[in-house]
């Protein structure tokens, strides 16, 4: 029998793509049949969540990145003030405290790669204005800031990408290296003033899941060194099999590297299909909390892991 509830269980995740897929199939954040939605979120005694603004450029119509940005985000704002009962939007760690405090989703905004900004400084300062407090420079596809891990590998930051993401830092957005080349991991690092991020990238280790959208130890040491987080994946791809030991062993391989301040959550939800452990959403998550309490762990670190290591950078 599990010793915490679900009521009791705090839940702060790094990164799901809620936004895309409820946009796409004209779904409410409220109550929808994809992996995340604010009803089933209440459930947890307290819940915050980064809600990427996420769109494929090379999908899209030339030249139309930047309109789909702005329309996503204009629906993500009228679908909080819908939800205002249940949702508020926050960029600082005082406004998640206070809407945790009201039993609210504290709703918090990424983008997942600025070719949606035309990788332009411009609009970078317009999505600080809107509170975007995480940015991965590049998703799968190359930019003009830097490769990813897919796509140009061998290619790190740019002139202009090392000038993007020192303004990133300026504004106080957090650079997320998912996705990002192994070039521009290490490009990043070297320049790194601030905390860096991996929203959603799981252990590379050989034994576990050596994917290239996955962190080396060194590059979880790195992250660490920054006072930054990694939040795990719970995509089955990048886990590596879909079985809880399997999830649990990536959270213990970043634990074994002096990773409790670092190792948080960044599901993937919405963003993926397969899910580890037989998860269907968020409702699941409280699972995970669970195996690890019955293995042992204590209460200090898996609030740590599930809720102030992402609340500690804001």
């Amino acid at each position: 029998m599990f010793v915490t509830e679900i009521r009791n269980i705090p839940y702060f995740d790094g990164h799901c793509d809620t936004i895309y897929d409820c946009m796409g199939k004209g779904r409410s954040l409220r109550e929808n049949c994809g992996h995340v939605d604010l009803m089933r979120g209440q459930r947890y005694g307290r819940r915050a969540q980064f809600f990427a603004l996420f769109d494929n450029v090379r999908e899209l119509p030339e030249g139309t990145a930047w309109t789909k940005l702005c329309q996503m985000h204009d629906w993500f704002c009228a679908q909080a003030a819908e939800n205002a009962d249940v949702m508020a939007l926050c960029r600082t760690g005082a406004e998640v405290d206070a809407a945790a405090a009201q039993h609210k989703t504290a709703a918090l905004l990424s983008i997942e790669g600025a070719d949606l900004l035309d990788c332009d400084m411009a609009h970078l300062e317009t999505a600080a204005s809107w509170g975007v407090r995480l940015l991965n420079p590049v998703w799968n596809n190359a930019n003009a800031l830097c490769g990813s891990c897919a796509q140009e590998p061998e290619r790190g930051l740019s002139a202009r990408g090392v000038e993007f993401v020192a303004r990133m830092e300026e504004l106080g957005i957090y650079v997320d290296v998912s996705h990002i080349s192994d070039a521009g991991f290490w490009d990043v690092l070297r320049r790194a003033k601030r905390p860096v991020t991996a929203s959603h990238s799981n252990s590379r280790e050989p034994g576990l899941c050596p994917h290239r959208r996955n962190l080396t130890d060194d590059m979880f040491r790195a992250i660490r060194d920054t006072g930054g987080v990694v939040g795990i994946n719970l995509y089955a791809d990048f886990v590596g099999g879909d079985s809880m030991e399997q999830l649990i062993a990536h959270i213990e391989r970043f634990l074994s590297l002096d990773g409790e301040k670092t190792v948080a959550l960044g599901g993937d939800l919405d963003g993926c299909e397969a899910l580890a452990a037989g998860f269907s959403g968020v409702q699941d998550v409280a699972k995970l909390y669970q195996a690890l309490e019955e293995r042992g762990y204590p209460q200090t670190l898996l609030e740590d892991i599930f809720w102030n290591n992402w609340r500690r950078i804001l």
